[in-house]
């Protein structure tokens, strides 16, 4: 049996079919050339029209518009309370704590005892160095009685005795003008009158002296438990301060130790947080913290909605680039049910410019910029401008645009001064 081959399925080309085919690949590959020298055409054109090109998605554009800036600086925030002080140990020892952060106390309340056996001994020696030094002044006081009195008598004797001399000058004087009495005696009873005189004058100012030199002494012991008091005073105040009390209405804010430790002096133990007036903290970059002054308004953004605020106060320092602002609310204004630490947005309203030329701000495009990248017919280039104040998403132009114009605001900082640009 014979067998079957393909020999019936087989086709005869004819010379003019196979110069048909070999037509359409010449026309292929030369359609392919053309296409390869339009693109080659196209990238000699860019080259020479532009110094590179960039794609469209790599910068940001923004068209030069003519409306209203408005001006102000939004920042992050935490709340802070306008009062909330630390409480400190006055002396080692054991602390007993009395509440648990969280605890709404009220002025005057125990929150926590130190046991001090160390300063409640001090303050009992004070008080019996105290008790002598006292007993000291009463002392001096006698003394200074005793001494005046020991005066007045040495000078009422000697006014006796002048008395006595007196008269016995005058009955000698009588006795020696009768003829009874010598001259002499007469001058002797003269010379007894001239020492009873000096007798009295000496005992008077031993009288001034003594009550001067008593009155001192006394006074220098008084000075002695006067400062004496003041020790026992101080002592018994560190004491008192033991008992650690809420200084106003408040809540109690972090607990710094645990129940019966030991701490040093000068420990911080806890904090009492006052709710009722809170301020809210937040940090403005140096360059915009020159246009801030104390009373400027705010916005703050809590949960209930926007609520109106005050700059309360600037710190006067800048810390890692940034200035601490603190923001009070208005009056009644403050939501309810904030927090210490918690997170809000705010605005700080710096002013309104009507009607200005404007374009959206950018890295390229920002207070302080010189030189702007306009894009014409797809061809980016440089040129000189004038910019002013800067607003929440825009600045001002001042020269060197008009309206409509479009501007690279982003994207533009590895381009070279001078060149073009063609943006794919």
């Amino acid at each position: 049996m014979a067998i079957q081959d393909t020999r019936d399925q087989d086709t005869r080309i004819e010379p003019a079919q196979l110069k048909g085919v070999r037509n359409r690949k010449r026309a292929l590959q030369i359609a392919a050339a053309i296409a390869v020298l339009a693109a080659a055409v196209w990238l000699t054109f860019a080259w020479l029209s532009g110094g590179r090109t960039v794609s469209k998605d790599r910068v940001r554009i923004a068209t030069v518009t003519r409306g209203d800036l408005i001006r102000d600086i939004a920042a992050e925030g935490r709340i802070t309370a306008a009062n909330s002080p630390s409480l400190y140990a006055e002396a080692g020892g054991l602390v007993t704590l009395h509440v648990v952060a969280g605890d709404v106390v009220k002025a005057g309340q125990m929150l926590a005892q130190i046991d001090s056996p160390e300063l409640r001994s001090r303050l009992a020696q004070e008080h019996a160095t105290l008790a002598g030094l006292d007993a000291d002044v009463d002392r001096a006081a006698l003394d200074a009685e005793l001494i005046r009195s020991a005066t007045l008598k040495s000078l009422d004797q000697a006014r006796v005795d002048q008395t006595a001399a007196q008269r016995q000058l005058q009955r000698y004087t009588r006795g020696f003008e009768g003829g009874a009495v010598a001259r002499v005696d007469v001058d002797k009873a003269q010379d007894d009158v001239s020492k009873t005189r000096i007798g009295v004058s000496h005992a008077v100012k031993d009288v001034r002296l003594q009550a001067s030199s008593a009155t001192m002494d006394a006074r220098n012991r008084r000075a002695l438990a006067d400062r004496q008091r003041a020790v026992v005073g101080e002592l018994q105040r560190q004491v008192a301060a033991l008992t650690l009390r809420a200084p106003f209405d408040g809540q109690v804010g972090q607990i710094l130790v645990s129940q019966r430790q030991n701490v040093q002096t000068n420990a911080e133990l806890l904090s009492v947080v006052d709710l009722r007036n809170l301020e809210v903290e937040i940090k403005v970059p140096e360059s915009q913290a020159r246009n801030l002054a104390i009373g400027m308004p705010a916005r703050l953004s809590a949960q209930s909605g926007d609520v109106g605020g005050t700059i309360s106060a600037i710190a006067p320092e800048v810390v890692n680039g940034e200035v601490n602002v603190r923001v009070r609310f208005d009056p009644g204004a403050q939501p309810k049910d904030l927090r210490q630490n918690q997170r809000l947005n705010a605005r700080v309203l710096l002013g309104t410019r009507r009607n200005v030329l404007k374009v959206e701000r950018g890295p390229s495009m920002d207070v302080g910029t010189t030189k702007a990248w306009v894009l014409r017919d797809g061809i980016a280039t440089e040129i000189p401008v004038s910019v002013g104040l800067s607003g929440t998403d825009a600045v001002e132009i001042i020269s060197g645009l008009v309206q409509g114009e479009r501007v690279i605001t982003s994207g533009a900082d590895d381009f070279k001064s001078g060149e073009t640009i063609r943006i794919r």
